[in-house]
């Protein structure tokens, strides 16, 4: 039943998911939950905790899409989440939400590695902060980027390039270190020991929790990895994914992405953009629409380049968001791991 839920959420009907998961009774609607990941189970507790006064038409429509989904296909799927215990308890009461949300957290596959998961970034960078940098690196690893990336800017400045650094040249971790992490973490939530040698790290993740940080922060810490090592460095570059890297999408991947962007998200980043960028849009565009884009960005005054690299980043964003879902390929420095 969790990947029809997950399917009724690919398809924008996450509200309907939220439905027909309240109409289930505590115990299976925790079993369902289980076989979710954190950032669905996050956004089904939000949109659970808003619903109000739901009418039988919607149960109904959300009971219809539900049957006419399992009759496609059927399989089952993943995890669960402590940040969202307050929107369950709002949307559920506190002794169902407590009950269902400790019973979702600690299954018997649970680790401390995959609870972090269901932390916010500052209370993860609280925990692992005066860990050895060996330790962040291995954790931040593990995590998603998003969450790696806003784990690692909240970090010590003074660490933060060595975390990077020690990221970058992750390989392996052997099953008895992996242990002992586990049993550090179990001092702050509850984790069972992952005998699994596990492959992590190295210049792509490294890369790829970068591309998420703010330009400011990400270019002080790609200069200080270069310091302590130019080529390391370098290789962690060239791997980024970068505004210039959208030229090497293709046209199909580009027009999709024009449909999911804000103009004046495209107005600004096109602004701090150089013609070659500017082309790869132009061309991919109605000749009407291409004069206007142009009209805009001639009628825009100066710009703070702070809202150039702000713009920029909410449309690469949006790029690797679709590059994940498989909507998009994204070409040029690390696409193949898109492809």
């Amino acid at each position: 039943m969790a990947s029809e839920l997950q399917m009724t959420m690919a398809t924008n009907n996450v509200q309907k998911a939220a439905i027909l998961l309240l109409t289930l009774g505590e115990q299976d609607a925790a079993e369902v939950l289980k076989h979710m990941g954190p950032k669905e189970v996050q956004k089904l507790g939000e949109t659970m905790a808003g619903l109000r006064n739901v009418t039988k038409d919607q149960v109904n429509d959300a009971l219809a899409s539900f049957v006419n989904t399992v009759e496609q296909q059927t399989s089952l799927g993943v995890g669960a989440n402590d940040a969202i215990r307050g929107m369950f308890n709002k949307a559920l009461g506190s002794e169902k939400a407590d009950a269902l949300i400790d019973r979702i957290m600690f299954g018997d596959k649970s680790t401390g590695l995959e609870h972090l998961k269901w932390m916010d970034g500052r209370s993860i960078a609280d925990m692992i902060g005066k860990e050895h940098p060996q330790i962040i690196a291995i954790v931040l690893a593990f995590l998603d980027r998003d969450q790696g990336s806003e784990v690692l800017s909240l970090l010590p400045k003074e660490i933060q390039h060595d975390v990077v650094l020690r990221i970058a040249t992750l390989d392996s971790i052997h099953p008895s270190a992996l242990d002992e992490l586990n049993a550090i973490m179990e001092k702050q939530v509850s984790a069972n020991k992952n005998t699994q040698s596990p492959s992590v790290g190295g210049t792509k993740v490294a890369a790829d929790l970068l591309n998420y940080l703010d330009a400011t922060i990400e270019e002080e810490i790609i200069n200080k990895v270069k310091e302590a090592d130019e080529d390391l460095g370098i290789q962690i570059e060239d791997l980024m994914f970068v505004f210039d890297s959208l030229t090497e999408m293709d046209g199909r991947s580009i027009q999709a992405l024009l449909r999911e962007i804000s103009s004046e998200s495209l107005i600004l980043a096109l602004k701090g953009a150089d013609e070659t960028v500017k082309s790869k849009f132009f061309g991919n565009m109605s000749k009407r629409a291409a004069e206007m884009l142009r009209e805009d960005l001639e009628a825009k005054g100066p710009v703070r380049i702070s809202d150039v690299e702000l713009a920029q980043k909410e449309i690469l964003a949006v790029a690797r968001r679709m590059a994940e879902a498989g909507e998009i390929a994204l070409g040029g420095k690390g696409g193949d791991e898109y492809v």
